[in-house]
């Protein structure tokens, strides 16, 4: 098992190096130049002396494979180098960016499993019954409900609650500094997305049970005169995580990226909103460094997915 893992390990390496290739190239072909647009935010008058200079300022008058090894050696040290239209270090802006994104997806996703196998899990060992039709009603309006909408109607109600006194605060501030601040800033983002990716997780965690429940060995333990409380935990939960750990440690990974309209609704600057300002500037620096970042989360979250599984069926050895 150790050398499958060892070797799982060193396949993100070109994994994540084909990412930043792909990447690199298509923020090239994107029209538009980065150059202009910064030089018209400053107000000057561009012209073409001014448009060369800066270019070379920038490193873009070399040639592409210089440009990608410069950034790529760069990368291999944790230096992304700085930002085309700022001059800030890439490094400092999703060092500010992150927490807030990776707060929401962590809440997000532990409401997900708060959600999803307790009521998954019990509308499977209610089957046809008023538990399992609420169960599938619930989850289906999750799966319809879209989170920037729930979002919005969160705020809405907070604010007829309140009469019109909350508004949502604006500098993240850490839990462990002031709980309080931290939770009424991201508690209902991450209420919102982790009520819709619960959705996904139950209805797989129902699946799953079902079809364990339905298996030889689960019959033999009822027989044997197990508890059923026993049956359902050691056996029959244990074989029906494998797809749900799938689901849950995905979208974990998506999360830690993907939360760009929820991030506008509720005002918080994180990770998605960097990513899509930093498209729309062609903000190469920044676009390539959190590209990486997600490509590494996935294939992380890949990594310890195969982990898990060992740990929850002995039978996977991985040899």
């Amino acid at each position: 098992m150790y050398r499958y893992l060892i070797r799982r390990f060193l396949l993100m390496i070109p994994t994540l190096f084909f990412v930043t290739v792909i990447v690199f190239i298509l923020m090239r072909m994107i029209p538009g130049d980065v150059v202009v647009m910064k030089l018209v935010g400053e107000g000057a008058d561009v012209t073409e002396e001014q448009i060369e200079i800066e270019r070379e300022n920038l490193g873009l008058n070399r040639s592409y494979p210089v440009q990608f090894l410069d950034w790529a050696w760069g990368a291999l040290k944790f230096d992304f180098g700085k930002s085309m239209l700022t001059g800030d270090d890439v490094s400092r802006d999703i060092k500010i960016a992150l927490p807030a994104s990776l707060q929401i997806a962590i809440m997000a996703t532990l409401l997900s499993i708060v959600l999803a196998i307790p009521l998954g899990t019990w509308a499977a060992l209610r089957q046809d019954t008023w538990v399992d039709y609420c169960v599938r009603i619930f989850s289906i309006a999750g799966l319809a409900t879209p989170s920037f909408w729930l979002g919005m109607m969160m705020i809405i109600g907070i604010l007829i609650i309140t009469d019109s006194q909350w508004a949502p605060p604006f500098d993240y501030i850490p839990i462990w500094e002031d709980p309080w601040y931290n939770l009424s800033m991201l508690i209902w983002p991450a209420l919102a997305t982790g009520y819709r990716y619960s959705a996904v997780a139950m209805r797989m965690t129902r699946s799953t049970v079902l079809e364990v429940l339905r298996e030889d060995y689960i019959r033999t333990a009822r027989a044997k005169g197990l508890l059923e409380r026993i049956v359902i935990n050691r056996h029959a939960l244990t074989n029906a995580m494998l797809p749900v750990v799938t689901v849950i440690g995905m979208e974990f990974a998506f999360l830690v990226g993907g939360l760009v309209v929820t991030e506008q609704v509720f005002n918080i600057a994180g990770l998605g909103n960097l990513f899509v300002d930093s498209v729309i500037q062609k903000d190469y620096m920044v676009v390539q460094a959190l590209v990486l970042l997600v490509a590494f989360v996935i294939v992380f979250m890949n990594f310890m997915i195969d982990i898990l599984y060992a740990w929850l069926d002995p039978r996977i050895s991985y040899a």
